[in-house]
């Protein structure tokens, strides 16, 4: 079987996290089915200049154009985005790159049975009309925003339902957004979901002891409680809401892993409230940083206004740490038991009171470990590969 997965929410050499969710899957399917052959095509904008004052934007011109990342070959092809009409061209100029790569690829001898293609729009529209050019069979993973958000926008909206309805099978990764995407139109009998699971061996079990051996190592006070919020700096994320909640909760230690454009606004509000000594931000942290502040931590909070399926709480939950997430799409398929943490509603009071429940009626780390237990990779890549393997069967 030959995967050729699509996605411009992938990881490249400059920034390892982008899209991790995205390789994340691969890799597990890979080592759960070593038979795959996986190719991935993983395109970034393009971009004229490299100085840092640009930002973000910089970064696109010092990823590699080609790089084999845990044994897997990706390709990381240009394509055009301008600003204020992206969401008209975007698609287009997405789709041209992913024809010319596809044919450059094919020339030099590659071959493959199906595009397992990610996030609906523009990628899913792009990866529709290079499945039509080369008439292979080929799906499309719904992430969160491409079908909690986007399709708010008329045009949108329209050019996501025509890939819904060309797809050879669409996937979702929680039910909450397998609903919406048959409201949106998909037939029933083809939307699946396919839940994201958790590395339990990256996220490694910390009970008590081990905690406090983090917290000396990461040098964090021992005997407070200390909470973690991981996330995009972007207001969606909720990280202003976990700063004012911190108001309400004298002794404790607040964490921000991630970086993003609201850095400057976030420490601001910090000051503002009178909490910035109890607030330090962590910047962009590897998985392996991110498992030991995991460890270490109290509870995670995560205070998002939209989310599919938030891989932090897992990973959280892995490392023995529960978790206080706000009620929104797929979270409460995540967070089933109070072991696993608590749900609440989108505002600091709430927030506060969530931790705070926590704090006053702790389990044991093993329990909630026990609880991330369940959502191992297993089923999702058999899940994949039964799916895979039934398409290619029925358009040979």
């Amino acid at each position: 079987m030959r995967i050729l997965t699509i996605s411009t929410l992938y990881p490249n050499a400059v920034n390892p996290r982008h899209g991790i969710f995205v390789e994340t899957r691969l890799r597990q399917l890979k080592k759960h089915y070593p038979d795959i052959r996986l190719t991935v095509i993983a395109p970034v904008p393009w971009f004229p200049f490299a100085h840092p004052m640009f930002g973000q934007y910089s970064e696109f011109t010092s990823v590699p154009l080609t790089e084999i990342r845990y044994g897997i070959q990706v390709y990381h092809p240009r394509y055009l985005v301008i600003p204020k009409i992206g969401m008209n061209l975007t698609p287009v100029t997405l789709g041209y790159t992913l024809k010319r790569q596809i044919r450059s690829m094919m020339r030099q001898g590659f071959q493959f049975d199906l595009i397992d293609g990610h996030y609906y729009f523009p990628d899913g529209v792009a990866i529709t009309e290079a499945a039509r050019e080369f008439n292979k069979p080929f799906t499309v993973t719904a992430r969160g925003t491409d079908i909690n958000l986007l399709p708010t926008f008329p045009s949108a909206r329209k050019r996501i339902q025509e890939v819904m309805t060309a797809s050879h099978h669409n996937l979702a990764v929680c039910d909450a957004l397998r609903t919406a995407m048959i409201e949106l139109g998909a037939e029933p009998d083809r939307v699946s979901t396919l839940r994201n699971g958790v590395d339990l061996d990256l996220f490694s079990f910390s009970d008590e002891y081990q905690q406090q051996l983090l917290r000396k190592a990461l040098s964090l006070p021992l005997n407070i409680p200390i909470v973690i919020s991981v996330g995009l700096l972007v207001e969606r994320k909720g990280h202003h809401l976990v700063i004012e909640a911190l108001r309400q909760l004298p002794d404790a230690l607040l964490l921000i892993a991630g970086n993003g454009p609201q850095k400057k606004a976030l420490t601001a509000l910090a000051k503002q409230y009178g909490v910035a000594n109890r607030v330090r931000f962590l910047g962009r942290l590897s998985q392996k940083e991110l498992s030991g502040y995991y460890g270490a931590a109290s509870v995670l909070t995560l205070a998002s206004d939209r989310e599919g399926w938030a891989n932090v709480l897992l990973e959280s939950m892995a490392c023995g740490t529960p978790v206080v997430a706000t009620n929104i799409w797929g979270t409460p398929e995540v967070v089933r038991q109070p072991r696993a943490g608590t749900l609440v509603e989108r505002n600091a009071a709430a927030i506060a009171e969530g931790i705070q429940h926590i704090l006053d009626n702790p389990f044991p780390r093993a329990a909630t470990r026990h609880y991330a237990e369940q959502f191992d990779w297993s089923a999702t890549s058999e899940g994949q590969y039964q799916l895979f393997n039934r398409l290619i069967r029925e358009t040979s």
